[in-house]
């Protein structure tokens, strides 16, 4: 039989850019289909934050962070805790990666010309003991570039495999089925979608300009999760988390909808742990959106009160920047679908950072004069925009009129401003007793003591009612969906298993799609930092199996 390519990879994202790398530096010809235009390559990683999980990198070191191997691996299965046989391979998957990222992770992207802002940051602080979730040190480092600086060296490996010859793009190519000859999954089917210049992250034609089929000795699907489907989110959303929200907004572009795991599916593959999924609980709706419902979600420090819709702070340890998913639970059993961060300018400004690449056009742009600025200024200037334009944001001088603008921005004014005051004059008074019994208030100390936080992330413990700290702010906070933790299941090589445990022959699997790993590596929850360096790790590991696999 006669083979278009020896492989085609499905998904033109960071997973799918690494697996067509590898593909390429093997000698292998590759067909690298997505059903966005070109201008979409390097999918939802162009959008990111950039952040990367490693262990004992030479930045901790110099920021004076003891990290091992032996205390990461502790922190990824108490957060992922495991217990499902289903579970197998995710497991596999989560001690591969950890050696992964405490091992060669760093210097192979160094050597490709991948460089790190030199401060680590301390996401998912967990707050519970030493066997449950969260990252028992600064892990989280910030790639300098953000996430277009990750994308650029993998999408340059695959145009240099284009001028090779070895690889073809196919944009516009949306897959419909998966068929096979003599047993093995061989034969991509679908649409040609019509020619679209739209904006990366705008939405495109779905008009049908024809068909293909193509073929190849082997198809790795990197088709990303299903965090733009809401229906599905929804679907999916496990009783664990209480109910689903009634307003979610997307911090992926629609095109993310999950259609090319219900394919995989259909041919045979074995899809786990649908029900995982890592949605964020400090979204705020885009002033400015480029995508339908576009979501931005806040990097907040520990200092800002969180607050319930009625006023009620939320309860130990559900502090900012400790647990997403005890957070996300938390209030979808309060029977409301979003809560409150109060707190003052002098918070906002040394504490919020947003997430993605286009939220942070020095790190972005590689700017050091930018940094510098930023670092310099009052509030930064993109936290500043949201503060004057964003629909989420109550600026005022005075509690009473905070109140007034927050009660403004809900169906029922259910905040009380005299139960307000009460809760942060209690909070203010702790801020000034040395030995206080308020738990966050110790964490925000705590943080301190990590020269990084004390630098960039964490303002000098105030009372939040001090009008030199004013004005004061409040921001409603929205569910902002992102990510799918289940997936395809995979083994060690990134081959698709069927429900049965046998190879699907043929099919691999990589990113979001496999969960990043086995059908989700990381559980129930993330250690954050994780997501990119899992498509990057199962996207090489698919590539690099494929390659041994062909011809």
């Amino acid at each position: 039989m006669a083979y278009d390519a020896d492989v085609i990879v499905i998904g033109a994202g960071l997973a799918g850019l690494a697996a067509t790398a590898e593909l390429v530096d093997a000698g292998r010809k590759v067909i690298l289909l997505d059903q966005e235009p070109e201008q979409s390559i390097g999918g939802q990683a162009h959008w990111s934050f950039g952040g990367l999980f490693f262990v004992d990198s030479p930045e901790q070191r110099r920021m004076r962070i003891k990290d091992t191997h032996a205390l990461a691996l502790q922190d990824w299965m108490g957060t992922a805790a495991f217990d499902r046989p289903e579970d197998h391979w995710p497991r596999k998957w989560a001690e591969a990666y950890v050696d992964f990222a405490a091992g060669e992770k760093r210097a192979w992207l160094h050597q490709q010309g991948v460089r790190w802002f030199p401060v680590v940051a301390w996401a998912e602080r967990g707050g519970y003991d030493a066997n449950g979730h969260g990252n028992s040190v600064p892990r989280f480092h910030i790639t300098w570039g953000t996430g277009p600086g990750l994308v650029a060296p993998f999408e340059r490996r695959v145009r240099a495999g284009v001028a090779r010859g070895l690889v073809q793009l196919k944009f516009r190519h949306r897959v419909t089925g998966l068929s096979r000859s003599a047993g093995t999954v061989d034969t991509v089917s679908g649409e040609i979608l019509e020619p679209s210049d739209i904006q990366r992250g705008k939405p495109s034609s779905r008009t049908v300009s024809g068909a293909f089929e193509l073929r190849a000795q082997a198809v790795i699907v990197t088709s990303g999760g299903i965090g733009g489907n809401h229906e599905l989110v929804r679907a999916n959303w496990p009783e664990r988390l209480g109910n689903p929200p009634e307003k979610m907004i997307s911090g992926v572009p629609a095109h993310v909808d999950g259609k090319m795991l219900a394919i995989a599916e259909d041919a045979g593959a074995h899809l786990i742990n649908r029900d995982r999924m890592w949605h964020y609980t400090e979204g705020v709706q885009n002033w400015n959106p480029i995508w339908e419902n576009h979501g931005i979600r806040v990097l907040p420090g520990p200092s800002s009160l969180w607050l319930d819709a009625r006023g009620k702070r939320l309860p130990v340890p559900l502090f900012p920047g400790f647990d997403t998913l005890g957070t996300l639970e938390h209030i979808t059993r309060t029977g409301y679908d979003y809560t409150w961060f109060v707190l003052d300018q002098k918070i906002i400004g040394k504490e919020f950072a947003l997430s993605g690449a286009e939220q942070n056009p020095d790190l972005t742009g590689k700017s050091i004069k930018g940094v510098l600025e930023r670092g310099r200024a009052d509030v930064p200037g993109p936290v500043k925009a949201f503060m004057d334009h964003g629909v989420d944001f109550v600026v005022e001088k005075d509690l009473g009129a905070l109140v007034r603008g927050m009660n403004a921005l809900t169906k029922e004014p259910l905040i009380d401003e005299a139960d307000l005051r009460r809760e942060i004059t209690a909070r203010d008074r702790e801020i000034a007793n040395p030995f206080t019994k308020d738990l966050q208030v110790t964490a925000i100390r705590g943080a301190r003591k990590y020269l990084g936080d004390k630098l960039i992330r964490t303002a000098t413990p105030h009372r939040i009612l001090d009008p030199k700290a004013g004005p004061l702010i409040a921001v409603r906070l929205n569910i902002l969906t992102r990510k799918t933790l289940g997936g395809l299941e995979t083994d060690l090589s990134s081959r698709v298993l069927t429900e049965g445990g046998d190879p699907l022959s043929g099919v691999y699997a990589a990113g979001e799609a496999a969960g990043f790993g086995g059908g989700g590596v990381h559980g129930y929850r993330s250690l954050e930092g994780t997501f990119l360096g899992g498509c990057l790790f199962s996207g090489r590991t698919a590539g690099r199996a494929a390659a041994k696999a062909v011809n």
